[in-house]
């Protein structure tokens, strides 16, 4: 009797010439079951492991480590300069408002103080510590993944959406959030932002063998290209806006390196990351304005209101 192989086995099945012809089937239909259902069982762990990863990848998709303690010593202008759009906003009191990327909390606080009730999410939890010791209702969340379903008035971001990728994801999440008609208003970082540390960044790498390129996860889009997600994602955009905003980031742009280029640093060794900041920072430094306060970055700001229809 020829020999009988199921393919994946390690051994051979031989059965007997003294088995019966309705024994061998029952025998390799038993054996093809039980292999059916074990690959049924790998894939089933399969999955659910790479449904955790991608979770976790997409908690931390701001490509970013903060440290909410230096972000406040050195970084405090971002919520300063981000009140401006609270006016665009226009919360009333009693509203449920989601603050997506809410950081340290500092702005969401200016939402609470004009009668809001407000949520604040984040994915990183040292700005959830620094909001939740503020009193804030903040949560660990992703963007990407909002665990909420049309509970919201209005969504509200600031300096948060650049970091954050895939956009398409962002935008149905937040539709998802939101109560019908309810607004999405936010301000980020634009076309042609922060170009000069861009480059330099891109370069800088370059310069050491690496891809520079694949380190660049900032998403900065132009109004055209955003409201075309917007739209596509069932938003209706009332205004739109990109506007120039030179920022004050003090007497050295480190800190700025430091607070908001780690993904730059990931490929360099830790005991060389100084040295290649060394690098960068003068030719920066060489090609951005001054006021009083010191250096004047070259923000572009991305700024609209939209609404869920």
């Amino acid at each position: 009797m020829d020999t009988l192989y199921l393919e994946g086995s390690p051994s051979q099945i031989q059965p007997s010439e003294r088995d019966s012809q309705s024994e061998e089937p029952n025998l390799i239909s038993e054996l093809v079951s039980k292999r059916c259902q074990g690959l049924q069982c790998i894939h089933k762990t399969a999955r659910r492991v790479l449904a955790q990863l991608q979770q976790e990848q997409e908690l931390m998709s701001t490509n970013q480590n903060w440290n909410a303690e230096r972000y406040q010593q050195s970084a405090a202008y971002v919520p300063e300069l981000g009140k401006s759009l609270i006016d665009w906003l226009k919360p009333q009191v009693g509203e449920r408002i989601l603050d997506l990327g809410c950081g340290n909390g500092t702005l969401t606080l200016s939402l609470i103080e004009a009668g809001a009730e407000v949520t604040g999410i984040d994915a990183d939890p040292s700005m959830i510590a620094a909001a939740q010791a503020k009193g804030i209702d903040a949560q660990l969340q992703s963007a990407t993944d909002l665990e909420f379903d049309s509970q919201f008035d209005a969504v509200f971001s600031n300096a948060a959406l650049h970091w954050i990728r895939p956009p398409e994801k962002v935008i149905a999440s937040v539709y998802r959030a939101l109560k019908p008609s309810g607004r999405f208003v936010a301000e980020f970082g634009g076309a042609g932002n922060v170009e000069v540390a861009r480059t330099a960044l891109v370069e800088g790498l370059n310069r050491r063998g690496f891809d520079g390129s694949t380190y660049d996860t900032w998403y900065f889009p132009t109004p055209v290209e955003y409201q075309a997600l917007l739209e596509r994602g069932g938003f209706e955009v009332q205004q739109i806006e990109l506007y120039q905003r030179p920022t004050p980031i003090g007497l050295s742009a480190r800190d700025w390196f430091k607070n908001f280029a780690g993904i730059f640093l990931e490929p360099i060794p830790v005991d060389e990351r100084d040295a290649f900041l060394d690098e960068l920072i003068p030719a920066v430094e060489t090609k951005l304005p001054q006021n009083e306060q010191g250096f004047l970055k070259d923000y572009v700001r991305l700024r609209f209101v939209a609404v869920k229809q």
